[in-house]
């Protein structure tokens, strides 16, 4: 979940409350669903809130938030924009990073507090819907230190242009922030330490993104600015341009940044991005309202509510919507959305604004109209029964993302991956966990990419994060994994499986069996452990497990290899099973 720092002062000024203290604050703002987690060492709020509320991710946007919550602001705001001054044009990029959008900010007042706002958004927008950075980056630039080509507007009138494009590695120079010497793109990213953190965004580039002015490059997306047009307090008119791989994700991107530069009294003006290659031109930065219907039955329904038309379309504005009514056979809605809610996608978040706008709270308990006795399934009694026997038996239980990613699932475990080059050249075979993983189409994190196949490494992973905690350290989850498999009628075939580890300087393989054997005793399984291979383990200290003559899992002393890449200085031992093998 985003957590942001904000300065409760800048807050209430911002809202116009000056008369809130800290308690009422985090009142409202937990009713807001934003969560209060604490200060920072200067005294900053750490607010905590859904993933989703991307226009959340500055002070400026917690603060529009709580005006229409406390009804200063209703309905549907979009800044009136300037008619545009300048142009992007686009030429020869990379084809791996093709689009580009941008705004002009003019008339802002960075004082330290806006200026410390504008990179905190900046920074979390890279990292969230930026996919830190490779699918979105943005570059923001003293206007006032770029000399733009004279170039004749749509209308006539005289204007300039920026150029962006695409260059070889070396073939040109600039002084990037936070430096004094004149690098090429190739040395930035070998030489400066923003370059060495995003030199993977550009591994499969044949040719660099860059952008230039009448002067020369002043740009390099998206890795580093030049420190030519770097941003100060003294700045009062910006250049804002992104770039990425999807025109849709830096459109929306630029309009949280150019809503919360408005909050701070600035004026936007449009751009004009020609796309010089397909002769098409567009008109940025995009503040196009988007529209949902929603029925009036569906609201009340799901919310368990009775309201009057008016009440609706009040709650709406109040969440910063506009809702108008429409007759026929069933009344609905059509409802505007402003354009820096990315998160309204379907007309059930529509609804959610709603009931947030009503309070959640002073929604009234009601018994279901079914009657109906409610127990445990039996797989639900099993799960429960297994977990209180591994605590029983000295385990510590968890509970890990499902989500994870293929260098931790397969490489870190020296597993190969399912499809790919077998590089290490290790038997496979039918190993747990060699199985294609389901892959997210849209990961939010190169850190969570696929569903887990196996739970084992989510184990090691928290044995990594605890290297400063005393041994022994036993650790055990009941969880889900999953992977493709095209004889279901989703495409992925989904599990729980068990999973344990013992860490501690004496670890072995008979610990784990022991372990094994106890948890087998408690449910009346037969267990057998025939030698086996299996990449995470040292051979000659892997078996099998079978429960009842099937075979279920995978019993060992984990490789030296995985162990000292998660950095624990112990042996490690450990099991693995289906849960349905107790049944």
């Amino acid at each position: 979940m985003p957590v942001v720092d904000v300065d409760p002062d800048e807050l209430r000024q911002l809202t116009g409350h000056t008369e809130k203290d800290d308690d009422e604050l985090k009142d409202d703002l937990f009713g807001l669903g934003i969560e209060y987690e604490g200060v920072t060492e200067d005294g900053e709020f750490k607010l905590e809130f859904e993933a989703d509320r991307l226009d959340r991710l500055s002070v400026e946007g917690i603060a529009r938030s709580l005006r229409y919550h406390y009804g200063d602001t209703r309905g549907v705001y979009v800044p009136e924009t300037n008619s545009p001054d300048w142009t992007i044009r686009v030429e020869d990029v990379p084809e791996e990073r093709p689009y580009v959008t941008g705004a002009v900010v003019r008339g802002v007042d960075l004082d330290e507090d806006a200026l410390d706002s504008l990179i905190q958004l900046q920074e979390k927008l890279h990292a969230t819907m930026g996919r830190k950075r490779a699918k979105g980056a943005i570059g923001i630039h003293d206007l006032t230190m770029l000399k733009g080509e004279t170039v004749e507007q749509t209308d006539g009138s005289p204007g300039k242009s920026i150029t962006y494009t695409g260059i070889g590695p070396d073939e040109d120079t600039f002084v990037p922030l936070d430096d004094d010497a004149e690098r090429t793109p190739a040395d930035v990213l070998t030489e400066h330490p923003t370059g060495e953190t995003y030199a993977d965004l550009l591994d499969e580039y044949d040719s660099y993104p860059a952008i230039y002015d009448d002067i020369g490059l002043f740009s390099f997306p998206p890795v580093i600015n030049g420190r030519r047009t770097e941003v100060s307090n003294a700045s009062r008119e910006l250049f804002v341009e992104l770039t990425g791989t999807d025109q849709w994700t830096i459109d929306r991107m630029c309009a949280i940044i150019c809503y919360a530069l408005d909050a701070r009294g600035a004026t936007v003006e449009d751009v004009t991005v020609e796309y010089a290659d397909e002769g098409t031109e567009l008109r940025r930065p995009d503040f196009e309202v988007q529209r949902k219907d929603v029925s009036h039955d569906r609201i009340e329904t799901l919310l368990g509510i009775d309201l009057e038309p008016e009440e609706v379309v009040d709650l709406a504005e109040r969440s910063g919507l506009d809702a108008e009514p429409e007759g026929g056979e069933e009344l609905t809605y059509e409802v505007e959305i402003p354009p820096y809610r990315v998160d309204v996608l379907h007309p059930v978040d529509v609804v959610d604004d709603v009931g947030r706008a009503y309070e959640f709270n002073n929604l009234v308990p009601r018994y279901p109209d079914v009657s109906t006795i409610g127990g445990r399934t039996d797989s639900s009694r099993l799960e429960a029964a297994a977990r209180q026997s591994l605590v029983g038996i000295g385990f510590e239980d968890l509970l890990n993302f499902n989500m994870t990613s293929e260098a931790d699932n397969f490489d870190r475990m020296r597993l190969p991956r399912p499809g790919g080059d077998d590089a290490t050249g290790l038997p496979v075979g039918d190993a747990v966990g060699y199985q294609p993983p389901a892959t997210i189409s849209e990961p939010y994190s190169e850190d969570f990419t696929i569903l887990r196949t196996w739970a084992l490494p989510s184990l090691v992973a928290v044995l990594e994060n605890n290297t400063h905690r005393t041994y022994p350290q036993d650790l055990a989850e009941i969880g889900f994994a999953a992977h493709v498999d095209e004889s279901t009628n989703t495409g992925v075939a989904e599990r729980r499986t068990v999973a344990a580890l013992v860490a501690r300087h004496d670890a072995s393989f008979e610990d784990a069996k022991a372990r094994l054997a106890a948890l087998f005793d408690e449910f009346d399984v037969a267990l057998e452990t025939p030698p086996t291979t299996h990449p995470s383990f040292i051979d000659g200290r892997t078996a099998s497990v079978v429960a009842d003559g099937d075979e279920v899992g995978v019993i060992g002393e984990l490789h030296p290899e995985v162990i000292v890449d998660h950095d624990v200085e112990v042996p490690v031992a450990g099991f693995e099973l289906e849960l349905d093998a107790l049944r």
